[in-house]
C-alpha cells in the first residue's frame, strides 16, 4: 500500500473505528476542523481510571496460561500513520505477541465489531514497533469478573483495516468529502446532524 505523501498525517485507532460508523464525522473534525462537543461519561471516565489501577496492581502478574513470557504496559506506540496506546503487550511463548486490552463492559457473549477493530490496530502497532507477528488479541471484560476473551485477528480483517486508515488519511490529505452512512439511525445522534448534507 503507497502511503507516500501522507506522511504527515497521523490517525488513533478510535478515528478509524469513527470513520467506520461514517466517514463524514472525520470530515468534519479533522478536515474542517469542528470540534465535537460531548461531555466525558462516567463509563470513559471509570474507563481511564480502571487502566491507571491495573498498571498499579499487576505489574508483576504473567498469563502464563495463555503462554505469556513478557509483557509490556501502558505501551504508547506509532507507526508512519497510526498512533494508539496498549494497556498491555503480551509476548508470547510461540513466538507470536498480542495486545490486550481492558474494557470496563461486561461480556455478553459476542465481541463487538469495535472492540475487534481496536485490538486489529494494536496488532499493527505492535508488529511494527516490536517486529514480532500478531494472530490474537485478548480482552477483559473488567465487569463480567474480569472475563478474558482471546480474539482472533485473521491477516485479512487486520488488511481491511489498514486499507480504511490509508483511505482517512487520504481524506485528510485532499480534502476529500465522503459519502454518508447507508445507515440513517445513525445519524440521529450524530454531533454534527445540523451541519451534514445528507
Amino acid at each position: 500500500m503507497d502511503y507516500t505523501g501522507m506522511h504527515n498525517i497521523s490517525i488513533t485507532p478510535s478515528e478509524i473505528i469513527q470513520y467506520l460508523y461514517c466517514p463524514r464525522f472525520i470530515y468534519f473534525e479533522k478536515v474542517l476542523g469542528i470540534p465535537q462537543f460531548e461531555e466525558k461519561s462516567y463509563k470513559a471516565m471509570r474507563g481511564r481510571h480502571l487502566h491507571e489501577d491495573k498498571t498499579r496492581m499487576n505489574k508483576e502478574y504473567l498469563r502464563k496460561k495463555l503462554g505469556v513470557v513478557e509483557k509490556y504496559q501502558e505501551q504508547y506506540l506509532s507507526n508512519h500513520i497510526l498512533r494508539g496506546k496498549v494497556d498491555e503487550v503480551l509476548i508470547l511463548n510461540d513466538g507470536t505477541a498480542a495486545p490486550l486490552d481492558y474494557k470496563f463492559a461486561q461480556y455478553k457473549d459476542n465481541v463487538f465489531s469495535t472492540y475487534k477493530t481496536q485490538l486489529a490496530c494494536y496488532a499493527w502497532l505492535v508488529e511494527d514497533n516490536y517486529n514480532i507477528p500478531v494472530h490474537r488479541g485478548y480482552l477483559v471484560y473488567t465487569r463480567s469478573k474480569s472475563k478474558l476473551v482471546e480474539v482472533e485477528l485473521e491477516e485479512t480483517f487486520k488488511q481491511n483495516v489498514k486499507e480504511n486508515a490509508a483511505s482517512i488519511v487520504r481524506m485528510i490529505d485532499e480534502n476529500f468529502f465522503p459519502k454518508a452512512t447507508r445507515y440513517k439511525k445513525r445519524c440521529v445522534e450524530c454531533t454534527y446532524r445540523n451541519i451534514c448534507i445528507q
